[in-house]
């Protein structure tokens, strides 16, 4: 696994193993990142990364020029490997990590006044928090008006049209992985 473009290009990161965390393949980051970019620039970007893993979806938006990104990680192994990621991209000192389920986190931001333009969420397959983390992040008003809002999902698992305040607004597939991006509702 390694950072696909911008300053930290080609940087190696740190993956686990076993099952535990399953870190987004490098095409379908790099699928993703084009979908980012040709919507809107990253550059000054505020990213949030639920569920982040190792970090690559976090760091490769770094790498690309976004302001700051708060990553959500409540697994000690995976955020361990995580600080190490952000080290060896040099992006460190525009990161903060949560510590904390996706719940907690969310609550916390909120107390903070966070708001995100970018936000990134790929937890565990199998997890509830595809119902709990959307709406929450919706009723917390954490997600930017403009901002964008993408899911990481199994093919086989297609999310609902509408999840909270958000509507989908498209969906890709690549072999078992699904993308499904949503923006807020007009009010």
């Amino acid at each position: 696994m390694r950072v696909i473009a911008g300053k930290a290009r080609g940087t190696r990161l740190a993956a686990p193993r076993g099952m535990s965390t399953r870190p987004t393949a490098d095409r379908v980051r790099e699928a993703l990142f084009s979908i980012v970019q040709s919507r809107f620039g990253l550059e000054g970007a505020r990213v949030l990364d639920i569920c982040a893993g190792t970090g690559s979806l976090g760091i490769e938006a770094l790498s690309r020029e976004a302001a700051s990104c708060c990553f959500i990680e409540q697994d000690r192994n995976a955020s361990a490997l995580l600080k190490r990621n952000l080290i060896a991209a040099r992006c460190g000192d525009r990161a903060d990590i949560l510590e904390l389920d996706a719940p907690k986190a969310l609550c916390l931001l909120s107390v903070r006044r966070a708001r995100f333009d970018l936000v990134f969420f790929d937890p565990p397959y199998a997890s509830g928090l595809y119902a709990t983390v959307p709406e929450m992040l919706c009723s917390l008003s954490l997600l930017a008006g403009e901002g964008l809002f993408i899911a990481e999902c199994s093919t086989r698992n297609v999310l609902p049209d509408h999840l909270g305040n958000l509507v989908k607004d498209d969906r890709r597939v690549y072999g078992d992985t699904a993308l499904e991006l949503y923006v807020l509702e007009d009010e």
